[in-house]
């Protein structure tokens, strides 16, 4: 496609988009560095690198549309089983694109088990969130050292950990444990769960994102490896989520 048809389908796309209800809160899982890399033949690093460049368009384009939350899973905790020599890029990798994300001006919130990473990068990026100085609308989570089950437990172990210390007995303590209990502690306890959640590569699996928020996001599916990922996909995801009626459950 030209850029010309390109610049032509945004168009077209932007304007389907007018007068619609966009999303509060949109989660990303952004899958496919290494297929891509695979498939234009260079390195991985090269691969997790193009990705987090693209993770830098996302956030402008979103800011651009006045979408005021994001999250992005750039790290699972299955992830950190993967080969040392391609974590040890990644994780430089990684602290760059937080250190790119907070110096546009973006709110930060790294979200996730950062401090499972080696001692000297989860030092980095508290540095790097310490340092920042938001001047722009748009919040963005970014999910390192992130698995949905292990944030569930941790809530609920922290409820059972205050409970104990506030000398609950057993039944008191099962009591303790609610919706609304687990919710005020998980990383994203003060914001709203996600109405639309994005997963690129052709993969149709949650594979543990924001477990507990999801319960009632709508869902879309891309073909295009993260790295190859365009505005006009990011229009076409809020093209479809905004013709849909959403029934919360209902």
């Amino acid at each position: 496609m030209t850029q010309a048809r390109d610049e032509e389908l945004e168009a077209a796309l932007d304007a389907a988009l007018e007068g619609c209800a966009l999303p509060r809160h949109i989660g990303v899982i952004v899958d496919g560095n290494r297929r891509w890399a695979r498939e234009v033949g260079v390195s991985t690093a090269e691969g997790h690198r193009e990705g987090a460049r693209r993770i830098a368009d996302l956030l402008d384009w979103c800011d651009e549309l006045s979408i005021p939350l994001v999250t992005v899973w750039m790290l699972s905790t299955d992830n950190l089983s993967r080969p040392p020599e391609e974590l040890e890029a990644l994780y430089g990798i990684i602290a760059d694109a937080v250190e790119r994300c907070a110096g546009a001006g973006y709110t930060v919130r790294i979200v996730g088990r950062s401090e499972l990473l080696p001692a000297r990068v989860h030092a980095r990026l508290a540095a790097i969130l310490d340092a920042a100085r938001p001047t722009r609308d748009l919040h963005v989570n970014l999910a390192i050292g992130y698995g949905g089950r292990q944030e569930i437990v941790d809530a609920v172990q922290a409820i059972l950990r205050e409970g104990a210390a506030s000398g609950l007995d057993a039944d008191a303590l099962v009591d303790a444990v609610s919706i609304d209990a687990v919710s005020q502690r998980l990383d994203t306890h003060d914001q709203a769960d996600p109405d639309l959640i994005i997963r690129t590569s052709g993969e149709q699996r949650m594979s543990g994102f924001l477990l507990w928020q999801s319960v009632h996001s709508e869902y879309w599916f891309c073909e295009a490896n993260w790295p190859a990922f365009a505005r006009a996909d990011l229009l076409r995801a809020l093209a479809d989520y905004c013709a849909r009626e959403r029934r919360f459950g209902g």
